[in-house]
């Protein structure tokens, strides 16, 4: 049995906490917040601002852990890439190579050096009234900071770029070309021999356009499309002498092809993995998860057709108080993690969540509709505390 240290206290890391604690480790999660959900149902909890590497180390050497696994989001896995380079880590990235994937303006121009698909980047004097623009925080996460201008002025331009810098970490944004397309995620488990397996995610924003809240396995993502994804995770992988493990991207397919959105190697949140999972039978959290601790990923369910399955977040588009959720039409609830409660003031989207909704349905043509209607915002209603 080994002692592991997790960094993540948010629900997205629950499946990787199982998964740690199904192979017989002893585990203890550091997080900043004592109020978010494993914090509180976690015993082994340590209050902690991990994005202080320093203060991570400290109590990575002085509790005698075996090994350091990052969870769901970028921050957790910058800082263990940061002690990566000074400690023995399995399975995680130097601090070089993390921040030229999980940087918008370094993994562009090194994306475009290689010669992998990305949106051109432009300086704000090359943008024209007609050509619309994508302004986005370097470092920043959900869709917050970003906005689309799809007939840019001077003001509105000024007014992007002003609420990207104030989202973004680093203080710096990028300004991008505005790429027509559905949006989809490829999510792979990478080694030296390749892609070990992988499967295609089709995703939406309903509340906010920017920020993903709907999602399920694609059914119908073209194979000419899927090959060439793995051909570029291969190319990542190799380029940037990466360490077995999650390689996931977020691309945006249209009429000019794909074009590669956003990379990271560490577990996407919102439960992401709990709908892959569900949908696929894989374990996901569990294949994520062994790389760290310098295990093999695990097996791997032969390739099938996805069980029809829904995530989504319910959140409002403009805010809203919270009583209940009134449904518009029958669902099939598989789970849901509740994250709000009644009488809560909710913060528009992406800032506050009501919680994450797992729905099964009866075929693709089901899911179909199930996913048309959480896009349109016809699955459900909030209501508010004193209208019942």
């Amino acid at each position: 049995m080994a002692r592991v240290l997790l960094l993540d206290t948010n629900i997205a890391a629950g499946p990787l906490l199982a998964a740690l604690k199904s192979g017989g480790h002893s585990v203890t999660l550091a997080g900043g917040q004592p109020s978010d959900v494993l914090a509180r149902a976690h015993p082994d909890y340590v209050q902690l601002d991990y994005s202080d590497t320093e203060a991570t180390l400290r109590l990575f050497d002085q509790g005698g852990f075996d090994f350091l696994v990052p969870g769901c989001n970028d921050r957790s896995y910058q800082t263990c890439a940061e002690i990566a380079d000074r400690r023995n880590l399995p399975g995680v990235d130097g601090a070089a190579a993390t921040r030229t994937l999980n940087n918008k303006g370094a993994f562009r121009a090194w994306a475009r050096a290689l010669g992998l698909p990305v949106p051109r980047t432009l300086d704000p004097g090359e943008v024209r009234p007609g050509r619309p623009v994508i302004v986005k925080p370097e470092e920043s996460y959900s869709g917050r900071g970003a906005t689309v201008l799809r007939a840019p002025t001077p003001v509105s331009l000024a007014a992007a770029l002003e609420a990207a810098r104030t989202e973004s970490r680093s203080g710096a944004c990028v300004i991008e070309e505005f790429v027509e397309g559905q949006l989809y995620s490829h999510t792979a488990f990478v080694d030296t021999s390749g892609v070990r397996w992988d499967t295609v995610v089709v995703e939406h924003g309903s509340a906010n356009p920017l920020a993903v809240d709907t999602s399920h396995v694609a059914r119908d993502f073209p194979d000419a499309a899927l090959q060439e994804m793995r051909s570029i995770a291969r190319t990542m992988m190799s380029a940037l002498d990466l360490q077995p493990g999650l390689l996931h991207t977020q691309l945006i397919l249209g009429p000019e092809g794909l074009r590669l959105v956003e990379v990271t190697r560490r577990c996407p949140g919102d439960l992401y993995s709990l709908l892959v999972s569900l949908s696929t039978g894989a374990d996901y959290a569990g294949a994520y998860v062994r790389p760290f601790l310098g295990e093999d990923f695990g097996a791997f369910p032969e390739p099938a057709a996805a069980l029809p399955i829904l995530r989504h977040t319910v959140s409002s588009p403009e805010g809203a108080q919270l009583g209940a959720l009134r449904f518009s039409r029958p669902v099939d609830i598989e789970r849901m993690a509740i994250l709000a409660l009644s009488g809560d003031a909710l913060a528009p989207s992406p800032r506050s969540r009501v919680g994450l909704l797992f729905l099964r349905a009866r075929d693709a043509g089901d899911l179909a509709a199930l996913a048309a209607a959480a896009v349109e915002r016809r699955l459900y209603e909030i209501l508010p505390g004193d209208a019942w």
